[in-house]
């Protein structure tokens, strides 16, 4: 088994690419710390177990490993591969059933709007973010405001919050001009 490794726009994280399906189209999961995995995913838990890993995202055929301040990439790397080489290898599942990230209850009169954003954010924004190692996962929508929270190597990129409002909100803005604005949620 081959691994790839790929830098990201957050010097903080790289991104492995191991040749075959992470998650799937289970969507993303995204990690903040150790205490967030709480047996929902046996390879978190074992990149969580390596000195300086400080949060893990799983994406579709990827993973994303943010390092600790004080850790080393030099010394790191090889540490990740080698847990993702394991890992794969034995032909464990990568998260538990059931695991999902949850939106807020969407009122009945918003139902289009959303299927709208859902569209614009699977077409023109994932594929771009999930490109540079994370994701941007809809959480919920009320009142023109589009609540969203920026996984993986986006969620601590200086430009992310840029990028969440210049980039996507002026995007929503104008195709779905009930927008409002655009909030960050964690």
């Amino acid at each position: 088994m081959f691994i790839e490794t790929e830098g990201t726009p957050n010097p903080a994280t790289l991104k492995f690419l191991p040749g075959q399906a992470v998650v799937g189209d289970a969507g993303t999961i995204d990690f903040i710390d150790a205490d967030a995995v709480a047996g929902r995913s046996v390879l978190a838990d074992a990149l969580f177990a390596l000195p300086g890993v400080a949060r893990v995202f799983l994406g579709n055929d990827f993973v994303s490993v943010t390092k600790a301040d004080n850790a080393d990439w030099e010394e790191l790397r090889p540490l990740v591969l080698s847990a993702l080489m394991d890992h794969f290898v034995a032909g464990l599942p990568v998260v538990a059933e059931g695991v999902a990230v949850r939106e807020d209850d969407i009122a009945p009169e918003d139902a289009e709007i959303v299927t709208q954003i859902k569209e614009l954010l699977d077409t023109r924004v994932r594929p771009a973010v999930a490109g540079d190692g994370g994701d941007i996962v809809f959480r919920g929508y009320r009142n023109g405001i589009v609540r969203l929270t920026m996984q993986g190597a986006c969620s601590g990129c200086p430009s992310s919050r840029a990028t969440l409002k210049h980039g996507v909100e002026n995007m929503l803005k104008h195709y779905v001009p009930e927008v409002v604005s655009v909030e960050q949620v964690d």
